[in-house]
């Protein structure tokens, strides 16, 4: 539509411009060529406007169609909005419905409800009335029966109780006597199982060590140049070695005597050295007893090593490595300290295996179990404690320090290798040849092991037999009846157990004895 407008705009102005130029001038030839211009201006503004309309009905109808399109494309949305809308009018009346439904059920189910709650409000009335008339029956009751028995309400149930708690008592140390046998006989079986296979699988030599060396001599002449001048060669290797030597009228010996075996063997040694030398003096004897403590040294290095490697245990400490070795030149009870590890290294690892254990970890707490025996420095704390401290200090597991720490039960067990290792220790200490007992200590043991059981009432006389592994106790009969016979057996065993120390295993048997006797005349 603007097309044809301008072209209009423009014939106007043409217009008015021939006006304009016809009036400036005034000639005839100009009027002439004004009118031409007029013509000319006209049919041009005619022209313009036919022109215009042609293109405002081309225009009108391109929009009519337009128009049309979107018309319909408009009725066509409205159509499918007013379709969706249907759909979710229908949507809401369904769900109205339901909701209208389960409305309904729920005002029936609260009626029935409320009839159900008055229901039992009635019969909970009748069941308090009830209740309270059957009180008052049991309290008429009570009283006539406490009228019969002269005896309150109070005093009978505790009597009752009384007599079912000794009946209970009875009953149930019985039953725990029979739970506990049944479980000492399944235990000792797999257990003696185990210990038996882990024994016949280790043979270890078992060395008796002495608090004396006897040193053997060629001829009774050396026994002066081992003394000296006034003495002075055997108070320069007492003083040097720690030892003490006994020259008496044995022939051709000397006595070496020291409750250190490391001391006893550096003093052996040394001799051996300086009588084979024959040079024998103050000055020589300090040089050799040094030579052989560093040679010694080396040797126990060495052992150390070599029981290692022969154990299969690897990445040990240096230091622990020493301590190991040093363990050959100790004894325990007359036991060598270096053998019992070993032994109880390969009773640890027999018996870990067999209970599905590692028993490369348990093989190394067993033999370093006892490294606390060994110490460079003398210390107050206990030889298990202080290989405790030893093994943590040399970076040794966990469970290798808790197993050393509580085989004498002074730690507490936290690790399943710490009972084998006090298990393997008990047998290597205790099987029959293993230790010697120095009998004052052995007597005094049977000795508490029979005051023990005398302190009970109804104990009439108490016997330790087979060298302390059992106990036989003589009780009263009138005073002690076949329950408590068992009550006592089993109260003794535990006392034993929880207050002494002892090797192995002690049987307790409490003998009850009741004769009636009568004399025909």
């Amino acid at each position: 539509m603007t097309d044809p407008l301008m072209i209009i705009v423009a014939g106007v102005v043409a217009l008015a411009l021939g006006i304009l130029l016809g009036k400036l001038i005034f000639s005839k030839n100009t009027q002439i060529k004004i009118q031409e211009a007029e013509e000319q201006a006209k049919r041009i503004v005619s022209e313009g406007q036919q022109t215009a309309e042609t293109l405002k009905k081309d225009k009108l109808l391109e929009a009519k169609e337009k128009y049309l399109q979107m018309k319909s494309e408009h009725e066509k949305e409205v159509m499918q909005r007013n379709q969706k809308l249907a759909e979710s009018e229908n949507r809401i009346k369904q769900k109205e419905h339901t909701l209208n439904q389960k409305t309904e059920q729920l005002q029936k189910q609260a009626t029935e409800n409320e009839a159900i709650k008055e229901n039992l409000g009635r019969q909970i009335e009748l069941v308090n009335i009830k209740r309270s008339e059957l009180e008052k029956h049991q309290e008429e009751h009570i009283r006539r029966l406490e009228k019969v028995a002269a005896l309150t309400a109070e005093e009978a149930r505790h009597q009752l109780v009384e007599s079912l708690k000794e009946e209970a008592r009875s009953q149930a140390l019985s039953h725990i006597q029979e739970i506990i046998e049944d479980a000492k006989i399944k235990a000792n079986k797999e257990a003696k199982k185990i210990i038996i296979q882990s024994i016949q699988r280790t043979a270890a030599e078992q060395t008796i060590e002495n608090a004396i060396t006897v040193f053997n001599l060629e001829s009774d002449e050396i026994k002066g140049q081992i003394i000296g001048r006034e003495g002075r060669n055997i108070r320069a290797i007492e003083a040097a070695t720690g030892v003490d030597l006994i020259v008496d009228d044995t022939p051709e010996a000397i006595v070496l005597s020291s409750f250190d075996p490391l001391r006893r063997e550096i003093a052996r040694l040394s001799l051996q050295r300086l009588v084979q030398d024959g040079r024998i003096h103050p000055a020589r004897i300090e040089e050799v007893v040094e030579k052989t403590k560093r040679q010694l040294e080396e040797q126990v290095m060495e052992i150390g090593e070599r029981t290692v490697i022969e154990l299969g245990i690897h990445g040990l400490h240096k230091e622990l490595v020493r301590m190991v070795g040093k363990m050959r030149f100790r004894s325990s009870y007359g036991q060598n300290l270096l053998m019992h590890s070993k032994e109880t290294a390969n009773l640890c690892a027999v018996m870990a295996a067999e209970l599905g254990l590692n028993p490369k970890l348990a093989k190394r707490a067993g033999l370093l179990h006892d490294i606390g025996k060994v110490p460079d420095e003398e210390s107050e704390l206990s030889h298990a404690l202080l290989g405790a401290k030893l093994a943590e200090k040399y970076g040794e597991h966990p469970a290798i320090v808790n197993a050393i720490g509580a085989h004498h039960d002074e730690m507490e067990m936290a690790y399943v290798i710490s009972p084998i290792v006090q298990a393997c220790d008990a047998i290597s200490g205790a099987r029959p040849g293993a230790r010697r007992e120095i009998m004052q200590s052995y007597l005094q043991r049977i000795k508490d092991l029979e005051n023990l059981a005398m302190g009970y009432d109804g104990v009439e006389k108490a016997y330790a037999i087979q060298a302390g592994r059992e106990l036989r106790v003589i009780v009263e009969s009138e005073k002690v009846s076949d329950n408590d016979a068992d009550r006592l057996s089993f109260e003794i065993a535990n006392k034993i157990q929880n207050d002494m120390q002892y090797p192995g295993q002690i049987k307790v048997t409490v003998i009850r004895e009741r004769r009636a006797v009568n004399v025909a005349r």
